[in-house]
């Protein structure tokens, strides 16, 4: 598990009508502030990848299809530095993801449907001064594949 970054179990509650899942809420241990909140898509076969931010801490959640969420903590000062994780995120495993400043991370359908996540991050987007890092999905530097692999 690299350093910083937290998992949170979610539960769906589903009945006869539909069902409703509740993602963060601001007396979750995890929650530090509120910035904003918006949705994001990834087609199948797109990788979304590489993004960190210096101050902002996101916080994840696939409400739609299911993703591959990959992380490379290239913190100079963190104990899991040069560390990676991948998490298939969905409905099939309902989790929300905490991920600190100076953690690269993205995403790819896990499936043949497009994914759908939802970011609560603690700050709002600044288009003025975006606190907004960015790398090539395949960087030779991170170590990490984004190929899927049935078995």
């Amino acid at each position: 598990m690299i350093e910083g970054v937290a998992l949170k179990s979610l539960n769906v509650h589903a009945d006869e009508r539909g069902y409703l899942m509740e993602i963060f809420r601001d007396d979750d241990e995890l929650f530090e502030r509120f910035g904003q909140v918006y949705m994001t898509t990834c087609y199948p076969g797109i990788v979304k990848a590489w993004h960190a931010h210096t101050r902002q801490h996101d916080n994840v959640c696939c409400v739609a299809g299911s993703m591959r969420l990959g992380l490379f903590d290239d913190r100079a000062d963190s104990p899991t530095q040069r560390e990676t994780m991948s998490l298939i995120l969905g409905l099939v495993h309902p989790v929300l993801v905490h991920i600190p400043p100076g953690v690269w991370h993205g995403f790819t359908p896990a499936g043949p449907e497009t994914a759908t996540m939802v970011n609560v991050p603690t700050q709002h987007y600044d288009y003025a001064e975006p606190d907004e890092l960015r790398r090539d999905p395949f960087d030779p530097d991170i170590p990490f594949d984004w190929l899927i692999r049935g078995g």
